[in-house]
């Protein structure tokens, strides 16, 4: 559902960043705390960072907070090919523990100005609502769902606050209001794959599976080497009788898991 790939998620388990309880069937089932940090790792993954630097640099600066501080109480992001961190002290690297600057400079007659990065106030707005949905998701859902939607209303093109709104309210057994909500994200942002990912898993609970399928291939066309995508289309074509299908899905999906490495 986050677009995650289990050989990352695997690896956040093994380090103890995240901690899954057994569920009835020996399923894992993760807390609103471990969804947070795996949607960091979601961000960090889609931004280009290497699984193996993602973990590495969360190990290292895990090791560097008092244990009373969790890793979700920090905003931790991607700054070109590293991994950076905020809280209210500074902005860091977590691999190297360097301090970060945020501003531009340019020179005009000899003195210097600090330039702020130019957006519109609508974009400033929404932006400001999707940050407030993310802070309130594991205290206030209601409060989360009233932002994520204002910061669409602000921002129709806003695929991240699509993705968290409706991963969301998958989480809460809404899919019958998921699916609308993705088909309206498909109107403004159609070449975001997670969109049609998760459009898919929101349709897969309703038991549309066909329709799942193609909102699946549909990811795979823009996002070839998405391997959850891959697993979940092939399990679907399991469940439609496609038996070959599914090998070949299967199949892809074992040589990226192999390709990523742990």
């Amino acid at each position: 559902m986050l677009g995650l790939s289990r050989a990352v998620v695997s690896g956040l388990v093994g380090a103890g960043f995240v901690s899954p309880t057994r569920g009835p069937r020996n399923e894992q089932r993760f807390s609103f705390q471990d969804l947070m940090l795996l949607r960091t790792a979601h961000s960090l993954q889609a931004a280009k960072i290497p699984p193996r630097k993602i973990l590495r640099a969360l190990t290292k600066l895990r090791a560097t907070l008092p244990e009373e501080l969790p890793l979700t109480g920090l905003r931790i992001s991607a700054v070109g090919a590293e991994v950076a961190v905020r809280d209210r002290t500074g902005h860091w690297n977590a691999d190297s523990g360097q301090l970060l600057m945020d501003f531009e400079v340019t020179t005009v007659g000899g003195t210097v100005t600090f330039l702020q990065p130019h957006a519109s106030a609508s974009t400033e707005n929404a932006d400001s609502w999707f940050r407030q949905g993310e802070e309130a998701e594991a205290s206030d859902r209601t409060t989360a769902e009233a932002a994520y939607r204002r910061a669409i209303t602000l921002a129709p093109a806003h695929a991240h606050a699509y993705l968290n709104l409706g991963a969301m309210l998958c989480d809460d057994g809404r899919s019958d209001e998921a699916v609308p909500l993705y088909d309206a994200a498909l109107n403004h942002c159609s070449d975001e794959p997670l969109i049609h990912f998760n459009r898919a898993v929101a349709l897969d609970d309703q038991g549309r599976l066909q329709d799942a399928l193609n909102s699946y291939e549909r990811c795979l066309t823009l996002s070839p080497d998405l391997a959850d995508a891959h697993y979940n289309a092939g399990c679907l074509l399991e469940k439609l009788g496609d038996g070959q299908g599914a090998l070949r899905h299967f199949s892809t999906y074992r040589r990226l898991q192999r390709s990523e490495g742990p």
